[in-house]
């Protein structure tokens, strides 16, 4: 289809893996963010390392990063991509009141990293959402959302706020 169709679909409707090989490789860059609504006391438990799974925090940021690796494995019709470059860092939101996840992934490639950078970030609030689940039940994961993308045919876009739709 179009630049603007679903591209997804071949002419008869069946999905499919976009053909990339005729674009050129550039720099692409993506950042996502999310987060996971908890207790006072589950946060507590987070930044002092009492929960009984370990240390949360860390290895949910590490999770997000195999995540990121694994996309093309978990959504199908993504691309396998030579990632160059993925961080993922979770810090204390007491706004949300909980944890805020945020992944930003390069790749010199034909295509952009989105999926990748919204995977990690999932993963990574999957993760703690599983280490912290004994403590508290009522936790909420929540506004995944893509913040920023650069490089390719469509250039940079940039959310219009930080504040994602409710």
């Amino acid at each position: 289809m179009t630049d603007r169709g679903l591209t997804h679909l071949d002419e008869k409707g069946n999905p499919r893996m976009v053909d990339v090989g005729d674009k050129p490789t550039t720099a692409r860059r993506a950042v996502a963010e999310g987060v996971i609504r908890m207790s006072p006391d589950t946060i507590r438990a987070v930044t002092e390392g009492s929960v009984p799974k370990g240390n949360v925090i860390t290895v949910a940021e590490l999770a997000g990063v195999m995540g990121a690796k694994r996309t093309a494995d978990l959504i199908p019709l993504c691309h396998p991509l030579p990632i160059t470059s993925i961080k993922v860092a979770v810090e204390v939101d007491e706004t949300v009141p909980g944890l805020r996840a945020r992944a930003e992934v390069r790749v010199e490639g034909r295509t952009g990293v989105e999926m990748e950078a919204l995977t990690a970030v999932s993963c990574t609030l999957l993760t703690i959402y599983d280490m912290c689940k004994a403590l508290d039940r009522t936790m909420e994961l929540g506004r995944i959302r893509l913040l920023h993308k650069e490089g390719g045919r469509s250039g940079t876009w940039t959310a219009e706020s930080e504040t994602p739709h409710e």
